[in-house]
């Protein structure tokens, strides 16, 4: 009777994985039975045995704020060797995943903050309403959740990924600019601002938008390719400016970036909705 899974055999299931994700993500066919039965095969494992584990995955990826198969439910009972070959793979192929044809001219530096500068047209925006223990309870406890994030630095991972966080605020200032224009404010839409690009970092925001009255609105974007609980970065100066400009200040986050982007819309005061951990503490001696 086979007992834990071995280094190697994690690796070798992991990824398997990776290489059907890619697949699946691109709507490109693949055969899960075939795949299990090469499994099969090279380790030794049993059908059920690797479909249980391929689920474990998609439960690590999901708390990772990483796409999963569609079809592997995650199961939530993984050893922690599963976590850690899942996070090593990551960062040993930061690459893996590239973002939509639609969103590829944000990574290559292309086109002008003014302009329309996404390759293709971007699918809709979707938006739904905030995760809440009332509508989807998670899979495991807060505090539980925490210490896996801080373990493998899961907010951090999108926050260091550029290309995800610029592609997530243009296809806002789209949304944002298609909104007025559709409210038959085009006077308006021509206003819309890429602060975050044109003027830099430190206003609190990346986007400064507008209602169809004229009243101003900000926008902070936060952007996952994860599940709706991903943990985020935000800053001392982010909360500041939320509290300060809380009648107009927004919070977009965006998630399921590299399939469908979907949005939820988060208000001051942001303590009602998040539970915001330090981080970080300035040291000077004493």
């Amino acid at each position: 009777m086979p007992g834990e899974w071995t280094q190697p055999e994690l690796d070798l299931i992991v990824a398997d994985y990776f290489a059907m994700l890619v697949l699946d993500i691109a709507c490109r066919p693949y055969n899960k039975a075939e795949h299990n039965r090469a499994l099969q095969e090279a380790s030794g494992r049993s059908k059920g045995s690797i479909e249980f584990k391929h689920r474990n995955i998609s439960a690590v990826l999901r708390l990772l704020g990483q796409p999963v198969i569609t079809g592997y439910l995650p199961a939530w009972n993984f050893q922690q060797a599963l976590s850690d070959t899942v996070s090593r793979w990551l960062d040993t192929h930061p690459g893996w995943l590239s973002l939509p044809d639609w969103a590829s001219s944000v990574a290559e530096g292309g086109g002008a903050p003014g302009g329309n500068v996404l390759a293709a047209d971007p699918p809709p925006l979707w938006f739904g309403p905030a995760p809440a223990q009332q509508n989807e309870p998670p899979p495991l406890g807060a505090a539980e959740i925490t210490a896996f994030g801080n373990r493998y630095d899961v907010a951090g991972r999108d926050a260091r990924n550029k290309a995800l966080g610029d592609a997530g605020e243009e296809r806002v200032l789209l949304h944002e600019r298609s909104s007025l224009q559709d409210a038959g404010r085009a006077d308006l839409a021509r206003k819309v601002r890429w602060t975050a690009k044109e003027d830099g970092d430190g206003y609190g925001y990346d986007i400064r938008s507008f209602e169809p009255d004229g009243c101003d609105r900000l926008i902070e974007v936060k952007t996952t390719n994860g599940w709706n609980r991903t943990p985020f970065w935000i800053t001392r100066n982010e909360c500041n400016v939320a509290e300060e400009r809380r009648e107009v200040w927004h919070l977009f986050r965006l998630w399921d970036f590299a399939r469908k982007p979907q949005a939820f819309v988060l208000r001051p005061p942001l303590d009602a909705h998040l539970a915001l951990t330090p981080t970080t503490f300035l040291a000077q001696l004493r």
